[in-house]
This record gives C-alpha cells, structure tokens and sequence, in this order.
C-alpha cells in the first residue's frame, strides 16, 4: 500500500459534457465552446467536450457535433467525446474528437436502468467501438460507474469494480476511470475498492471520478492519491450531477481539486485563476450558483 504522493497529476476535465448533460435550460453551442476554450486556455491537458448519445436521452448533448466542429483546438490537449455504441463512435470521429471514452457499471441495477442491458452486454457492445477506434488510432478511455454505491442496489462490490475494470482493460481502454455516481463513498471506502482494483488493473493505470453528495470528495481524492491514484476526473464550477440518480449533487469542483494539489506541492500544470474565471463565466451565464468553495473564494479576493 502507498502512503508516498504523486509528484504530478492529470486532470480530465468533465464540465463541459458530465457537467453540463443534467442542464434543464438550452445552452448554446457558442456558449459551449467558449467554456471548452477557456479551460483548454488554462492549461488542461484533457477536457471531455462533447457526448454522442440518443439525444432522445441526453437532449443537452444533442449538439455535441456542432461543437466539436466549431471549437479552437489547442495543441497537446486531448477532447474527449462519450460514446454509447458504434454509432456515436463514428460520429465522434467525424467531428474531430481526439479520445474516445465508453462507459460500463459495476451494479447490474444500474446498467439496466441507465443503458438497458447487462454488465455483460454492455461490454460485448463495445466491441466493435474499440476496433473503429484502433483502427483510426484513437485512445479509448473506460468509465465504471457505481464503484462503491448504487442507487438501486445499495453497497457494491469492490471484487465486481475489479472485474469490470479489467474487462474494459483487455478491450483495449487505456485508462479506467472509477466513478463514485452518487458520491456515498468515504476514504475507508474509497480505499478498499482501489486496493480490489489494483489487484487486476495497475494503479497508473487508474483514475477516479468522485461526485460531492456527502462532502467526501476531496478527502476521498486524497486517499486516491495515497493509494497511488495520479489522474482526477473534475467539473469546473462543480457543475453536474446524474441524471439517474435523484438527488445526487455535482461533480467535485476543478478549481478545489487544484487548490488541494496545490497545497500538496503536487504538480498539475493548471491556472487555477483561469479555472476560477471560467467557473464564474459558465455559472453567471447560467445563473446558477457556483459549486466551487475554491473558486468563490478566490473571486472574491480578486473583487
């Protein structure tokens, strides 16, 4: 077990799709990109732009093809697009995205409710979405959602999250990212599932992606970081939540992970100012109030 922090951490930028999916009000493409711009301008190295689902589902990411199409693109950062099936897969490849990113859950309930189908039969699924993008030499990155709780089920198995993240590992993802949906973990937790999944998947090769329902996130990223974790998925603004779980607050907040890192003398190579800044222009033109402690903090001393 690591007690030894990262020297340097990836972050992967989620607002602009995980974030901005569970929006009720339209946004406009034009508004999207900017946000993607500005935290790209920052110096994020990885920001999920876009998703390519049934729009009938996700009808915010509907336009995910105008904005990978329109946005400025900043050499050295990767733009991610969700894709559910080879549909999506291609129509993502067509509108420029650089990474490709396919998701799976760890509770049975979840997957049916949420993709209507098995663990199993979404993982067969993506079979041939791993061949288009091996063959156009794109990265896939794999999702696992529900690795602690679910909110049809209950507690989830740390061995299930272990299995799930090595399938996804032998269809060719890259990295796993390991989503807390509903945010009910805590370090003990958080930490018992990482040690499970590190038994099949390497810890370089893992990420975690830790929502806010209970206020745990940041101290579960630092017990991620403990354990060895070295790439943090986070929403600017705290933006996000899931749609298929009620109740469930944001993603944690970009700029309150970088504050921690920060303080941790953990290298990120993010401005966190800028972070903040972008945090306050998509909150405002939303009008909704900004989920970031670190970001309002902040603002408020540069007022």
């Amino acid at each position: 077990m690591s007690h030894r922090l990262p020297t340097r951490v990836r972050i992967v930028e989620v607002g602009p799709r995980d974030g901005l999916q569970n929006e009720q009000q339209p946004i406009s493409t034009d508004l999207k990109v900017e946000l993607i711009e500005r935290l790209a301008n920052a110096g994020i190295a990885t920001i999920e732009a876009g998703s390519f689902v049934n729009p009938k589902w996700v009808p915010q990411m509907a336009g995910s093809d105008e904005v990978f199409r329109q946005m400025g693109r900043t050499p050295g950062v990767q733009y991610a697009a969700l894709t559910p099936n080879l549909q999506g897969a291609q129509r993502a490849l067509e509108a420029g995205a650089s990474e490709l990113a396919i998701f799976a859950a760890a509770s049975e309930a979840f997957s049916q409710k949420n993709i209507n189908c098995s663990i199993e039969q979404s993982l067969v699924r993506f079979k041939p979405v791993m061949e288009l993008a091996h063959t156009a030499g794109i990265p896939v990155r794999g999702y696992v959602s529900c690795v602690v709780g679910c909110p049809y089920q209950g507690e989830v198995e740390p061995q299930v999250v272990a299995q799930v993240s090595r399938q996804l590992l032998d269809l060719g993802c890259y990295e796993i990212s390991l989503g807390d949906t509903i945010g009910v973990g805590t370090p003990a937790s958080i930490t018992r599932m990482l040690d499970a999944v590190a038994e099949e998947v390497a810890i370089d090769l893992l990420a975690v992606h830790l929502h806010d329902t209970y206020g745990q996130a940041i101290a579960n990223i630092y017990a991620s970081l403990l354990r060895g974790v070295r790439v943090i998925d986070s929403s600017v603004a705290g933006l996000g939540g899931c749609p298929y779980a009620r109740g469930a607050s944001g993603n944690v907040a970009t700029e309150d992970v970088l504050y921690l890192l920060d303080g941790l003398g953990i290298e990120h190579g993010i401005n966190l100012q800028a972070v903040a800044e972008a945090g306050h222009f998509i909150t405002q033109a939303l009008g909704r109030p900004n989920g970031s402690r670190a970001g309002r903090a902040l603002l408020a001393k540069s007022d």
